[in-house]
């Protein structure tokens, strides 16, 4: 991020203050949750605006229209997962969380709400998106098997690392025949290559592998089996990487497409063996490390 200000800093707290309760304490957080009556656990979220108000009106940007978005998606959110509960008490999947993570997945991979936020701000956004899911799968839907979870087991780097070594010879290989990747000297000061690796693994391989394998794959293991689950989600993960790193007069980086495809494949094989989140962070976090690194 740039543009850091006391203040931001105290907003960028008071977003990644629900994670880092979610991540330690998931189950207890839902249970008491549902001890509340149904319109306070609706109502609740809509603090989740505070940071945006915060700084917006700190930095005078501050709109209305943003105010009542970040106001009242949560709350829809909430609404909409309460009543996919009720429907679906089997989680089987319900089209409520479909189009629930849809709208996140475009709202964060188009930037809808980017320009909401102050010039290098928008990371507050997308962690504020990920705060709405978390209290509504985690909070309200209640949803089984996710494994976000911050106590770290010696079986998540185990599995991570596995995948790691399983999946870098086909990426080498397929990255050099595409001309996608091309190795440059780099050596980082050990200092600066190891926060490197725990910023790229909380604030990039995190957030996604929460969105693609612990909700998104999750939920379609329940409807369409594991094996189409994973493939699923891994071209769904592969199409989300579209518009990144485009070259000069691109608008569909279809190698960076291909190539994410196939990492997700190995993203989702590290998260469903105990589905468990940081296994597959892991993972992600140590390709994205490599990448920027040494290609």
């Amino acid at each position: 991020m740039q543009n850091v200000t006391p203040l931001a800093i105290i907003c960028f707290a008071l977003e990644l203050a629900p994670a880092i309760a979610f991540g330690c304490a998931a189950n207890s957080i839902a249970r008491s949750i549902q001890k509340w009556p149904a319109p306070v656990r609706i109502i609740t979220p809509a603090l989740f605006v505070l940071p945006y108000a915060l700084l917006a009106t700190s930095q005078h940007i501050f709109r209305w229209q943003w105010f009542a978005l970040y106001a009242l998606m949560p709350v829809t959110v909430a609404w909409l997962l309460l009543r996919a509960a009720k429907a679906d008490p089997g989680q089987r999947g319900n089209w409520r969380d479909a189009f629930i993570l849809l709208t996140l997945g475009l709202a964060v991979d188009l930037r809808w709400f980017v320009s909401a936020w102050p010039a290098g701000l928008a990371p507050l956004n997308e962690l504020l998106l990920v705060d709405i899911g978390l209290y509504g799968f985690l909070a309200i839907r209640q949803l089984s098997g996710v494994g976000f979870d911050f106590h770290l087991q010696w079986s998540d780097a185990k599995t991570g690392l596995r995948e790691l070594l399983f999946f870098a010879p086909a990426v080498l290989l397929l990255g050099f025949l595409l001309g996608f990747i091309h190795p440059h000297a780099n050596a980082p000061a050990i200092w600066k290559a190891a926060l490197a690796w725990i910023g790229i693994f909380f604030f990039t391989a995190l957030p996604e592998e929460l969105f693609f394998r612990a909700w998104a794959q999750n939920l379609l293991e329940r409807r369409i089996g594991r094996k189409a689950a994973l493939i699923t989600a891994s071209i769904v993960f592969g199409l989300s990487h579209f518009n990144k790193r485009l070259m000069s007069g691109a608008h569909f980086n279809w190698r960076y497409v291909i190539l994410a495809t196939i990492a997700g494949i190995f993203y989702g094989r590290a998260w469903r063996e105990n589905r468990r989140v940081p296994a597959s962070t892991i993972t992600h976090a140590s390709v994205d490390w490599l990448w920027v690194w040494w290609f």
